[in-house]
């Protein structure tokens, strides 16, 4: 593949945008070589600036649920923006995605609308401390829920009890009030429940990891969660930015069977358009002003063409629930080959898979938590990413990504991608 029109823009962007990039997974550091610059999209398909095309299993990061420009999609974006692109004010179409949301997730009893899925975490996590008057919250390592300051903390040295700024430009007391537990382990939750007694507001965490890549929570351990929170008076957060509507209807909550008190939301529900929402529980969510004293605002907060492309979306997928069984059957199918691949070529490798989302990584250990994704080989994957490239498949550019199906992704396509990676396991990677 040629990839002239790509490097001339690369070279360009980086003196004119931090990193050539506006988001830094995308200067592909983690994989090398530079970005590919990508001029349009349809269905399974991504066509760059050189004119080549790739079939697409990021898909924007998960909300091009039914591949890209869908025309119901379309239809509903040129028909808000023909009443013009904003307005600032009340729409009718944002009481009918709230009234949708609630009604798909029955946790969410009242939600609101925000720009993106950052603005929904850090929403959520003021809600939480202003409902119950405690400071702490507790993140879970490894889990990406935007690039706020009390997000971006690492775990400290002492990680079972407080976490250490991870950029600079975040305060030591801001990490102060962030605790740090693994992913998957109940007794580190207890421990920080116990050692910082009754002054946690929150836990929050993406009940099924997309940000480490997708790594699945154990059986219990969310269950167990609940547990915890509702006997310490914590307020229970999901982070369903990613899952939400593309696990199932009712996002991993409705998969899993638990419930929590609040859930952030973003990716599908803006159709491709950058949207964000939190919602929970009346009584958390009547303490955001204008009803109660915690301040969120927003100028183009349930702007018409994002609410537009959302509520198409979200239509769909509720009015065709069988998409999500069919979703599952072509990830399935990918998955699969991909793992009698590995087999045949006896390879070190875990597949971490649940319904349209999956990460091949590169080691021969399960794959449960941050530490565990970390014994991946990063450079094997960096070389079977470049050889997917090449051969026309276009996938997140670092092993701690998940990999997004889409329902145009069909057998013909998937036979391909599998084509294309028996050339780069067998090509590229070598036994480890």
């Amino acid at each position: 593949m040629n990839f002239q029109v790509s490097e001339s823009l690369f070279e360009k962007a980086k003196k004119l945008i931090p990193g050539g990039v506006n988001s830094p997974v995308r200067a592909f550091r983690a994989v090398g070589g530079h970005p590919v610059f990508i001029k349009r999209a349809k269905g399974a398909y991504l066509y760059d600036e050189d004119g080549n095309e790739f079939i697409d299993l990021i898909n924007s990061w998960g909300p091009m649920i039914l591949g890209h420009a869908h025309p119901h999609i379309e239809e509903a974006i040129l028909e808000a923006l023909s009443s013009s692109p904003s307005f600032g004010a009340p729409t009718r179409r944002e009481v009918e995605i709230a009234e949708l949301i609630c009604g798909m997730i029955p946790s969410i009893e009242k939600v609101r609308m925000v720009n993106s899925g950052t603005e929904a975490t850090m929403s959520a996590i003021r809600v939480a401390r202003g409902f119950t008057g405690k400071d702490k919250f507790i993140k879970i390592e490894g889990c990406y829920h935007g690039h706020g300051d009390s997000f971006l903390i690492a775990a400290g040295s002492g990680a079972m009890t407080f976490g250490t700024p991870d950029s600079p430009g975040v305060t030591a007391g801001t990490a102060r009030d962030t605790l740090i537990a693994p992913f998957n382990n109940l007794q580190a939750i207890e421990e920080i429940i116990e050692t910082n007694k009754d002054q946690i507001a929150a836990i929050i965490l993406e009940p099924v990891v997309g940000n480490m890549g997708c790594v699945i929570p154990q059986p219990g351990y969310l269950a167990g969660l609940r547990k915890l929170c509702d006997q310490n008076n914590v307020i229970l957060i999901f982070d369903e930015v990613m899952t939400g509507f593309r696990l199932s209807p009712g996002g991993a909550q409705q998969l899993y069977g638990v419930t929590p008190d609040m859930t952030t939301l973003g990716k599908i529900i803006g159709g491709g358009l950058p949207v964000g929402a939190y919602g929970g529980k009346k009584e958390i969510m009547d303490s955001v002003s204008p009803v109660g004293p915690v301040y969120q605002a927003g100028t183009l907060s349930g702007n018409p063409l994002a609410i537009a492309a959302g509520l198409a979306m979200l239509r769909l997928l509720n009015k065709n629930q069988e998409i999500y069984g069919q979703l599952n059957q072509q990830t399935t199918a990918l998955v699969e080959g991909i793992r009698a691949q590995c087999q045949e070529k006896g390879l070190n490798y875990t597949i971490n898979h649940v319904g349209s989302m999956f990460t091949l990584f590169f080691t021969d250990q399960p794959v449960v938590d941050f530490e565990s994704a970390k014994t991946s080989d990063t450079k094997a994957f960096a070389s079977y990413f470049q050889s997917m490239l090449r051969h026309g498949i276009y996938l997140a550019p670092s092993q701690f990504e998940a990999m997004f199906v889409s329902t145009a992704i069909n057998e013909p396509i998937i036979e391909r991608i599998l084509q294309a990676s028996k050339k780069a396991l067998q090509n590229v990677i070598v036994p480890l």
